[in-house]
């Protein structure tokens, strides 16, 4: 803690008691309902982010500063974007009609929002077009822009598949035996061979942070294969998406954000160990993070990063 902690919350303490209920063996999630105890692990994470969050408080604001708001939803403080924008200059304000930029955040797999009909000339609009985030429309937009074929025909296809929920962040993938009847509101993919190279016993997912279609930094999220559907990860680390990907895949990765108008946002990308491939499997335009098992220097570098990446975005360089 710091002698800036009580002006922080005083910007955005009364989000937690607004979207939390906290109780005496665990919280409860006020809009899902779900409840999470307070156990060891949790307690970790929690403790993670919180020095987290108050480094990348320290970061001093770019100037000039600009204004910014968000609909329908506020972005809370766990969301990589509260973080982001605010180093990158940003003054939130509640009313779009007077900000800079307006970004369409809500937590949700399909959203028919449209942007507020009164704004500022010039304005800067986020993701409004970004409407749909479904598992189908991802195995759609990646096949448009790798040439790669993700979704499968469960009751054709022989062999093992995924299969998993339409909506975003479930975490409820698993493996089945096709042919087989599809499960209504689910979705059937091939399965990526994404396992690490000398480790076998691990698979490697490359969640890439873009910014106006361009991939920022690259969180290398690495846990054991019988958990790769949760979010439970092994080791976590930072690379540039150059490191990881040629000049002609972070064209393909743009070109992915494009298809379904992601402007900010992370993606989920698998390289097929058989074939060298890339996979996008799936989109998130409102991301939380950095990881929490990456390392507190690391967050850091990736925040300034993509400070500077969205100042970019946002003057339109």
């Amino acid at each position: 803690m710091t002698d800036a902690t009580p002006r922080v919350f005083q910007t955005s303490g009364s989000v937690w008691l607004k979207d939390f209920e906290f109780g005496l063996t665990g919280l409860t999630v006020r809009k899902t309902g779900a409840r999470v105890p307070y156990s060891p692990s949790v307690l970790a994470q929690v403790t993670a982010w919180f020095r987290y969050f108050f480094a990348a408080h320290r970061i001093e604001p770019l100037t000039p500063r600009f204004t910014i708001a968000f609909t329908p939803e506020r972005a809370r403080p766990w969301y990589l974007v509260w973080a982001v924008s605010r180093a990158a200059g940003a003054k939130l304000v509640k009313d779009a009609a007077t900000a800079d930029v307006v970004m369409h955040f809500e937590d949700a797999t399909y959203c028919p929002n449209d942007p507020p009909t009164k704004l500022k000339p010039g304005v800067k609009l986020v993701n409004f077009g970004c409407r749909d985030v479904s598992k189908t429309n991802v195995a759609r937009a990646c096949e448009a822009a790798f040439g790669n074929r993700l979704a499968i025909d469960p009751q054709t296809y022989a062999g093992p598949a995924v299969e998993k929920s339409e909506i975003n962040a479930a975490h409820d993938g698993r493996i089945v035996q096709c042919p087989t009847q599809p499960t209504p509101g689910r979705v059937y993919q091939r399965v990526i061979d994404n396992r690490v190279p000398g480790n076998l016993d691990l698979v490697e997912d490359l969640r890439t942070s873009t910014i106006g279609g361009r991939p920022v930094v690259v969180f290398i999220k690495r846990r054991q294969v019988a958990k790769r559907f949760l979010n439970t990860n092994t080791e976590v680390l930072l690379r540039a998406p150059e490191e990881m990907f040629s000049p002609e895949e972070l064209d393909q990765i743009g070109a992915f954000a494009r298809e379904i108008g992601l402007e900010w946002g992370g993606v989920d990308v698998l390289r097929d160990r058989t074939d060298g491939k890339l996979y996008i499997v799936d989109a998130n335009k409102t991301d939380m993070g950095p990881p929490i098992g990456l390392n507190l220097p690391d967050k850091i570098k990736a925040t300034y990063a993509m400070r500077d990446a969205f100042r970019r975005f946002v003057r339109g360089e």
